[in-house]
């Protein structure tokens, strides 16, 4: 199967913050989302770009960019990513499940591990350093 154009689509939009102009999901796709003390589920590409529009609503750079390919289904991909939100620099980590048919994004089953500002970022680079 390879890497999909879709999900290539969905991650230089991520990157470029133009989630609201991002055509790559089927008209049933659903995002599931663990996040930080809360689960969300949304189903449709409207709901699915409003929600990610939230998520990615600055240029960011991906750190430890990782694809997976699934065989016949598609992609797990696990990063971080870098952005200045408001002159503070944030990260966040993410790792999705895509499955994907017809190179269209049918489900994101999307796992974050919080937006960390500058502050919280230099508290745990001391914490490993």
């Amino acid at each position: 199967m390879g890497q999909a154009p879709a999900v290539d689509t969905f991650l230089d939009a991520i990157e470029l913050a133009t989630i609201a102009g991002c055509d790559v999901w089927s008209d049933d796709a659903i995002l599931d989302a663990t996040v930080p003390n809360w689960r969300l589920r949304v189903s449709g590409p409207e709901a699915i770009r409003a929600e990610y529009g939230r998520w990615f609503a600055d240029r960011a750079i991906f750190e430890d960019l990782h694809r997976h390919e699934v065989p016949g289904t598609g992609e797990i991909i696990e990063y971080t990513l870098r952005w200045t939100e408001n002159g503070v620099p944030h990260a966040a980590h993410h790792m999705h499940l895509l499955t994907v048919r017809d190179d269209r994004i049918v489900s994101d089953l999307v796992f974050c591990g919080g937006r960390w500002p500058a502050t919280l970022l230099a508290e745990m680079e001391a914490a490993h350093g």
